[in-house]
């Protein structure tokens, strides 16, 4: 499955982490869900390379090729709730390893080259691309079923799992260039019935962000039928159906528009 990537490692701070690399073409860093760097991961990593992209995978937690399984979720889901580089109840307090992300980001577009870094997070990451703002050369974040903080109560329900600064510089990243700003966007992807990935937290992105937060949310009755999920949950890996004209499918394809948009165009 992940034979067309080189696997590589990076480390930033005394923090090495395996990161698996393939394509040419601007840097887009393609963050995993629970468990880990499963079959449709993959899939979706390589559809983005597949448009001129060059895709880099770290493994944050599980491992890197099974698919997922009810024990495999629950041991990686253990071990973010334990880690320390993981807050998983933090309303306004980004993961530790949002910093080493930032990093990884920096370092991409080095190698990379192009405008800028384009970033995805899925599930437990999927407000990392939000943290990630900090870093200048990240220009197209992608929260696809953002679930931290897990949504326990109302205000963790709305909250983006981002500290106050990182919501500024955010802000100020998206606001328009003639109000000095640089005009960035945020796509953000959930299903409507998902519970884990909460609408009040695209409310919060479309009250803060105006006309820079795109939100796509699908009806739960668009999921792959023969997911593994209970419930409606993975838009972009295992609810997707990869048919063309499917709700799921042209999510994906307009993930990668976005990344084109704001990557690749004058």
């Amino acid at each position: 499955m992940l034979s067309d990537y080189t696997p590589s490692e990076f480390t930033h701070e005394g923090v090495t982490k395996p990161v698996y690399v393939r394509g040419h073409g601007p840097a887009v860093i393609v963050i995993h869900e629970i468990p880990g760097i499963t079959p449709n991961v993959v899939r979706f990593a390589n559809w983005v390379v597949a448009a001129g992209f060059r895709v880099y995978m770290p493994l944050l937690v599980g491992d890197a090729g099974p698919g997922p399984s009810v024990g495999y979720v629950v041991k990686s889901l253990a071990r973010i709730c334990i880690s320390r580089e993981f807050h998983v109840l933090a309303r306004h307090r980004s993961s530790p390893v949002t910093d080493w992300l930032r990093a990884l980001a920096r370092h991409t577009h080095e190698e990379a080259g192009g405008k800028g870094v384009g970033a995805i997070g899925m599930c437990f990451s999927g407000n990392f691309a939000l943290s990630m703002m900090m870093e200048p050369a990240l220009m197209a974040p992608v929260l696809s079923q953002p679930s931290l903080p897990f949504p326990f109560g109302a205000e963790r329900k709305a909250a983006l799992h981002i500290s106050p600064d990182e919501l500024a510089c955010l802000k100020d990243r998206c606001a328009p260039v003639e109000q000095g700003g640089r005009g960035d966007k945020v796509l953000g992807l959930r299903f409507k019935g998902d519970v884990t990935s909460p609408g009040e937290r695209f409310e919060t992105l479309r009250r803060e962000l105006g006309d820079a937060f795109e939100g796509i949310e699908i009806d739960d009755k668009y999921a792959n039928p023969k997911s593994p999920e209970p419930k409606p949950h993975s838009v972009l890996t295992e609810d997707l159906i990869d048919e063309d004209g499917q709700p799921t499918k042209e999510a994906a394809k307009r993930v990668i528009a976005f990344f084109v948009e704001r990557l690749k165009s004058a």
